[in-house]
């Protein structure tokens, strides 16, 4: 265990996302080489043919083209072998839940028996030295971590915060604005805080229509509706 705990890392939000070559159900990627300009969800599980996994990837598959339509690629890991990992998303198929029915897993998932990823990116902790957590990286274009995510093996993850928080951070990048807590898309977002004084008093001044503040600090721009 503490060999196992030794060897991990785990990069921080705005660190580059450390590479790697890996073996998947959709053939072998170089990672990020083969990812550049599109931003990446790289996420594990502890096992294939596990329940909550199973819920997960039925879900992450129906929504694969909500992401790539956001410039979004869904990368999988678990520390199990191709096979198994071939044999549990033709199972996948054949199962139905929560309306879905049929599910096609299309995006790859990493073969890591070694746990070469796995290390990589702090993925193996003390609940196991043989299974991965329930990690979520979302990595941009660039490469480069945005936000990090983990979760009990006891407790499924929320895709639509996944989704919404991919979608708050491009927002952010393409407007260079903020978003309050529990946005969602189309609501009014935060503008950058003054750096001055005289800033400070400007913007408590507007007669722009298009913002308000509840106090110096705290500006919002209206999203056009």
């Amino acid at each position: 265990m503490d060999e196992v705990q030794n060897n991990a890392t785990l990069p921080l939000i705005g660190d580059k996302a450390p590479a790697f070559h890996a073996v998947t159900t959709q053939g072998d990627i170089n990672f990020p080489e083969d990812y550049k300009g599109k931003w990446v969800i790289l996420f594990s599980h502890p096992a294939d043919f596990t329940p909550v996994c199973t819920t997960e990837f039925m879900t992450f598959a129906s929504m694969a083209d909500e992401f790539k339509a956001m410039n979004t690629e869904l990368i999988g890991l678990s520390i199990d072998s191709l096979y198994a990992h071939i044999a549990w998303l033709r199972k996948i198929q054949e199962l139905e839940w929560n309306g879905m029915k049929g599910i096609e897993v299309k995006f790859p998932v990493i073969e890591d028996i070694k746990m070469d990823v796995a290390k990589k990116y702090g993925m193996v902790q003390s609940q196991s030295s043989t299974q991965a957590v329930r990690a979520v990286f979302i990595i941009d274009g660039e490469g480069v971590v945005r936000t990090i995510m983990y979760y009990p093996a006891s407790t499924g993850r929320n895709f639509d915060e996944i989704k919404r928080v991919v979608l708050a951070l491009q927002k952010a990048d393409k407007e260079h604005i903020a978003t309050p807590a529990n946005w969602r898309p189309g609501q009014d977002v935060i503008i950058p805080t003054p750096g001055s004084c005289g800033t400070a008093k400007e913007r408590m001044e507007s007669k722009d229509e298009n913002q308000y503040c509840l106090d110096w600090f705290l500006c919002f721009r209206k999203e056009k509706k």
